[in-house]
């Protein structure tokens, strides 16, 4: 699936079994959240922190709840995430064209 498609899929399922996208300023509380429940699963997966008793490592999960909400953000605001990533990219492979390779900080 594409990003344009994902931007439909979200867009239909909104408008239909959603009934109506959430408020700009909810959505962005929305992510904001989906987003912390992302660093939780991070910091037991990858951190210092262990799963609870019962707790799942729901990461694909998370990630996935991130998206949409990006997803649906994007949609209500008329951002074409495909054009928007590509040119993103754009912007990064121009602006950091040698910046990481020159870091010796990531050096082997």
């Amino acid at each position: 699936m594409t990003l344009r498609e994902a931007q439909a899929v979200v867009d239909r399922w909104i408008t239909t079994v959603g009934v109506r996208y959430f408020s700009p300023l909810t959505n962005m509380a929305v992510l904001a959240e989906e987003v912390g429940e992302v660093a939780r699963v991070m910091a037991r997966r990858y951190g210092d922190q262990s799963f609870k008793p019962g707790e799942e490592d729901t990461l694909a999960d998370e990630l996935a709840d991130v998206m949409w909400v990006v997803l649906a953000i994007a949609n209500q605001s008329g951002v074409d995430l495909t054009e928007a990533l590509a040119r993103n990219i754009e912007k990064k492979t121009l602006r950091d064209r040698d910046r990481h390779k020159n870091n010796h900080k990531l050096s082997d």
